[in-house]
C-alpha cells in the first residue's frame, strides 16, 4: 500500500465529504477542512522520504547490504513514533483527528475516535491499494511477453512508468 502525491487531494475531498455526510463531524469550511487533511497526508509523506533518505544515508555510511534497508528504516521510524505500512494508516488517522480537534473549519465532532479512524482507514485503504490496481493493468497490457524475462522487466517498467504519468500518480 502506498500514498501518491497525487491522490492527496482527492483523499481528502472524500474523507471530509464521508465524515459529513455520515454526521460525524460538522464544518464550517469544507475547503479548508479537506487542505487539514491533505496536510496531514503531505506530512507523511514528507516524514516517509526523509526517513527512507536517512536509512539510505546509513547504509551506505555503515557499507550494509540493501536487505538491511526495512529494518533501518522501521528502526528509525519508531525512534520517530511514525507508522509505515498498515501502521502508517494508524499514524495518518491519529494526525487527522488531532487536526480535527485543533482546526478553526471544525465545528463539531459527533462520534467516538474509533468511528473516524474506521471511516477514514476504509477511504485511505481504497486509495492507497493503487498498486495492486496499477501491476493487474500493467500485466494485463504486457500479458504477450514471457514473465521473468529481461525484456518483461523493461516493458513493465515503461508500461508502469506511463500509466502512473497518466493517471497524475509520478511524484
Amino acid at each position: 500500500m502506498r500514498l501518491y502525491s497525487g491522490k492527496i487531494p482527492s483523499v481528502g475531498a472524500e474523507i471530509v465529504k464521508a465524515l459529513v455526510e455520515a454526521g460525524d463531524i460538522a464544518v464550517a469550511d469544507r475547503a479548508e477542512a479537506e487542505m487539514d487533511v491533505q496536510a496531514v497526508l503531505k506530512e507523511y509523506l514528507r516524514v516517509d522520504r526523509e526517513i527512507t533518505e536517512k536509512a539510505k544515508d546509513l547504509l551506505q555510511k555503515r557499507n550494509l547490504p540493501y536487505e538491511q534497508f526495512g529494518k533501518i528504516k522501521r528502526t528509525l521510524a519508531g525512534e520517530k513514533a511514525f507508522g509505515l505500512g498498515e501502521d502508517g494508516l494508524d499514524w495518518m488517522t491519529t494526525q487527522m483527528i488531532e487536526s480535527f480537534m485543533q482546526s478553526p473549519h471544525i465545528e463539531e465532532i459527533f462520534v467516538e475516535d474509533t468511528v473516524l479512524r474506521k471511516r477514514m482507514t476504509d477511504i485511505l485503504k481504497k486509495h492507497m491499494q493503487v498498486d495492486e490496481e496499477l501491476d493487474e493493468e500493467v500485466r494485463r497490457r504486457i500479458k504477450n511477453l514471457q514473465e521473468g524475462t529481461s525484456t518483461w522487466e523493461v516493458e513493465y517498467g515503461k508500461v508502469l512508468d506511463q500509466i502512473k504519468r497518466n493517471r497524475g500518480l509520478d511524484q
